[in-house]
């Protein structure tokens, strides 16, 4: 699973990327600061089962904090895009490939509207930032649409001399989308689109499609800007799935906590001083106090754990070898903490295990209740379960 994390250039994509990961990635106040992609790794939360079951647990591949488990997520910091992207403007292309490589989409929108279409910044509060959105829209559509048009030709012959399906040949071509032919299939359904539509037709299609295969939550970043709060009031009745943030005070507050100047959790609504502060740094960290009792936190963590719960939907589930101790072959406590697609059964969670242990699954036991489970089995958020195979 993957996120990216994309808009247009210098509103703060790579502050928020650095905000969840840690990874230090250049930022600065100008247009084009990354170029090439950063990859890091984020996490989610999800409630541990460890206190409910009494237990003290050895996460493996994840972390527990005061049973919260925090559950690694890959991210990528994808590079800004310009208007007429899809055209090849500001290496539009190469940007808009790596966005397709991710499973969903956090847009970072500058909230406040301080930077104009192209990314300069302007006075606060004089750019419509609804106009980020439905430019960030249009370059994915007609990029997508570019790609459609250029191939559509072939396409209508091999229907014709092969017999092939529409959404075979659509599949065919924007496979490396990160699309799947289920998700053709269904949009071409969606958009009554056949081989001679008219071009209106193709572009509601290409729409329908990535709003299918790529779903974005918005992030309304720079809420801690003076006008960002009144903003983001009156526009968010207009932006589906936005959520206010502040890069920059998540930013700090993780490494004032990695400095051990304070004490705080990722997603928390507050901190607390732990370490020695300068005057300036303890004014800093009180204005960021304002701005989580204002919003609850700074939002990115929200922001990710919405993205994966939300719009991948996505559960957590725990996989263990002795339903009883609910450890592993090593004797590790609650060892795994795994992220499934919601709908997920026991048998697709034995192949996630590993391939051999899906191939010779028997049936497994909801530790729980303590009773066997089949195959076909729809496995619930925070299930602790142990499959059993054969030799």
């Amino acid at each position: 699973m993957l996120l990216g994390i994309c808009g247009k250039t210098n509103v703060g994509k790579t502050s928020f990327f650095s905000a969840c990961t840690l990874v230090d990635a250049e930022i600065s106040n100008r247009v084009f600061t990354t170029i090439k992609p950063n990859f890091g790794v984020t996490y989610v939360r999800s409630k541990c089962p460890c206190k409910e079951r009494g237990v003290t647990c050895k996460p493996q591949n994840s972390k527990c904090v005061d049973g919260v488990r925090y559950i690694p997520v890959k991210v990528v910091d994808i590079a800004g895009l310009v208007p007429d992207a899809y055209k090849g403007r500001g290496l539009g292309n190469m940007f808009l490939t790596d966005i397709m490589t991710a499973d969903a989409l956090v847009h970072i929108v500058d909230i406040s509207g301080g930077t104009d279409i192209n990314g300069n910044p302007c006075p606060v509060g004089t750019h419509n930032p609804l106009d980020d959105i439905e430019f960030f829209r249009r370059e994915i559509d007609y990029w997508v649409l570019g790609i459609i048009k250029k191939n559509i030709d072939h396409i209508s012959k091999r229907m014709i001399v092969n017999k092939e399906k529409l959404s075979e040949g659509l599949y065919k071509q924007l496979s490396g989308l990160g699309v799947s032919t289920e998700h053709v299939e269904r949009c071409i359904e969606k958009s009554g689109l056949d081989v001679n539509s008219p071009e209106e037709k193709f572009l509601e299609f290409s729409r329908t499609l990535m709003e299918d295969s790529k779903p974005v939550i918005t992030a309304g970043n720079k809420i801690d800007i003076p006008q960002a709060e009144e903003i983001f009031n009156a526009v968010k009745d207009k932006i589906k799935d936005i959520i206010p943030c502040s890069a920059d005070s998540e930013l700090a507050l993780r490494k004032a906590a990695e400095k051990g100047i304070i004490s705080y959790m990722p997603g928390g609504g507050d901190f607390e001083i732990r370490g020695n502060a300068t005057e300036k740094q303890l004014a800093a960290l009180e204005s960021i106090r304002n701005v989580l009792k204002n919003f609850g936190s700074t939002g990115v963590q929200k922001i990710i754990d919405t993205a994966v719960f939300s719009l991948l939907e996505m559960i957590v589930v725990y996989p263990v070898e002795n339903e009883h101790k609910l450890t592993d072959k090593k004797g590790n406590v609650l060892p795994d903490a795994m992220l499934v697609k919601r709908g997920s059964t026991a048998l697709d969670l034995a192949f996630k295990v590993h391939e051999d242990i899906g191939k010779r699954f028997i049936s497994a036991v909801d530790a729980r209740s303590g009773k066997s489970v089949a195959a076909n089995h729809i496995l619930k958020d925070g299930d602790i379960i142990s499959i059993k195979a054969g030799r």
